[in-house]
């Protein structure tokens, strides 16, 4: 399958989604919106990528190509694509299928865990743990859209990610990331870090990332299911 891939800011790259892909054969596009590259047309593909960055889904006026982005993201969903946004990408997801994003009460950074929703959708359960360690760096927050289901919480944030059928998927949490991408991540962003209840130290967030093995199984898991999900239709 050909996956097209949406890059916010050079230093969140696809993790683990680049080697996956790669390994099993499928074909890789981008536009860097930071670069001012152009979208490719929304049918060109059978998969989207939405990834993370430090702007907000409402920044449109500091960031004017959020508007054309979200269009192109409702437009990949009426090709019926497999869309899987995370962080930010969950953000602009969620706006575009008509839920409220907006700062949470506080920031979420570092190793916490999620508990897994009780009322998830069965194919979510065959591949989240119960509960598992997972890797946060956010400060806004989302309503679960119409007609979506909750993947799970975090003591600290309720709402970490949704599912709309098996083809639209939210994570406000990152299992993609490598051990280098969280060095990077933390590199640009280091100023976020006022340790509170729900942001670590560098020094937590740098030992977390002995969780990536587990965390990674689980991103696997879902890029296997969207690929099923992409041959069977």
């Amino acid at each position: 399958m050909h996956i097209h891939w949406l890059q916010h800011v050079p230093f969140e790259g696809l993790g683990i989604i680049e080697s996956w892909a790669v390994r099993h054969g499928h074909t890789l596009s981008c536009t860097r919106f930071w670069a001012d590259d152009a979208l490719p047309e929304a049918n060109s593909m059978e998969m989207l990528v939405i990834m993370g960055g430090p702007m907000g889904v409402n920044d449109e006026d500091e960031h004017p190509w959020l508007a054309q982005e979200k269009l192109f993201i409702r437009q990949a969903i009426g090709h019926n694509c497999v869309v899987l946004g995370i962080c930010l990408g969950a953000q602009l997801l969620a706006s575009v299928c008509g839920a409220r994003v907006y700062p949470h009460r506080e920031k979420e950074i570092g190793w916490f865990p999620v508990v897994l929703n009780p009322d998830a959708p069965g194919w979510i359960k065959e591949i989240f743990p119960p509960e598992g360690i997972m890797f946060h760096w956010h400060g806004d927050t989302f309503d679960i859209p119409p007609s979506a289901a909750l993947i799970g919480s975090s003591k600290g944030c309720r709402n970490q990610g949704f599912v709309i059928g098996e083809h639209i998927i939210a994570l406000q949490f990152h299992p993609e990331m490598t051990g280098n991408g969280v060095a990077t991540l933390m590199e640009n962003c280091r100023g976020e870090l006022v340790p509170t209840e729900w942001v670590q130290t560098e020094k937590q967030i740098l030992s977390g990332r002995a969780h990536l093995p587990t965390v990674n199984q689980v991103m696997e898991g879902l890029l296997d299911h969207c690929a099923r999900s992409v041959a069977a239709v």
